[in-house]
């Protein structure tokens, strides 16, 4: 056993499939299929249930994955030290990050290029949730993400900012019950059409936080899971939407009114596995103010 067929196994766990790992690591699709029956054969078990529509890892598939993750986490980890030692930082950073604080990420990346050229980025978008549960894989070695207490747990957090929702109206829409400088009530926002976004957005939670709160219920007119897509839905006056305001300020044809009370915030952090991290993801740390 190796580290290229670990490597192989778990592009196709993660892929979902031969073809797409195979694109993934740029040989082809023969290739994986050979180097995953070669697998097999040495482990005398089936890693994988292979179907016409779906490939998906057994029992022994399911056991096999994350450790040949820690394996390979190590073995990248090891190659880094040796590259700090030798005065040349090598390696990958996979960062977890949710739609809307992506902007916030140019100036440390652009630090970290003009420091180490030879260390690669890729960027993982994604659901709170889901970002979240890659860290405890493995899969996305830190993230930049709103995280509420409970999902904190288990993992090293340090806070990036801090701010308030706003409720983000098309311009010209007069809001019935908003006081004179322009603030409204949940109850109020409660009673417009309302464009939300999907379960398990960190924006969504930090909403249906605030109505619970203010013991308000509320419909979706619209749920979508793209930022750009609920500002259309808002400038064609089709509802209104809460969102953060640093959000809202990309839109600035969009009108803006502050809550009264309960309103929805949400606190963006730096998020990583506890433990040492490796050479590469402490470079980009020291760039996150």
């Amino acid at each position: 056993m190796d580290l290229r067929q670990m490597e192989v196994v778990v592009a196709v766990a993660e892929e979902g499939g031969f073809t797409a790992a195979a694109q993934r690591l740029h040989v082809v699709q023969s290739a994986v299929s050979s180097t995953v029956r070669a697998l097999e054969r040495e482990l005398g078990t089936p890693l994988f249930d292979r179907t016409t529509h779906r490939v998906s890892l057994t029992s022994a598939g399911e056991a096999f994955v994350p450790a040949a993750r820690a394996t390979l986490r190590a073995a990248e980890q090891a190659r880094s030290a040796v590259d700090a030692a030798r005065g040349q930082l090598r390696g990958r950073v996979t960062i977890g990050t949710m739609q809307g604080v992506w902007a916030d990420l140019h100036r440390p990346l652009a630090a970290l290029r003009a420091e180490h050229p030879g260390v690669v980025v890729r960027l993982r978008q994604g659901a709170v949730t889901d970002i979240r549960q890659a860290l405890r894989e493995g899969t996305v070695d830190l993230a930049v993400v709103a995280l509420d207490r409970q999902q904190q747990r288990g993992l090293a957090t340090r806070l990036l900012a801090r701010e308030e929702m706003v409720l983000v109206s098309a311009p010209g829409r007069v809001l019935g019950g908003a006081a004179p400088d322009g603030r409204v009530t949940l109850a109020e926002a409660a009673r417009l059409p309302l464009v939300d976004f999907t379960p398990g957005w960190a924006i969504r939670l930090a909403v249906d936080r605030a109505f619970r709160a203010a013991v308000v219920e509320r419909e979706s007119t619209f749920e979508v899971n793209d930022i750009v897509a609920a500002s259309e839905l808002v400038r064609a006056d089709l509802g209104v939407c809460v969102m953060p305001i640093s959000i809202a300020d990309r839109f600035p044809d969009l009108h803006k009114h502050r809550f009264d009370r309960y309103a929805p915030s949400w606190k963006v952090m730096v998020v990583q596995p506890r433990g040492e991290a490796p050479p590469a993801v402490a470079a980009l740390l020291r760039h996150m103010a």
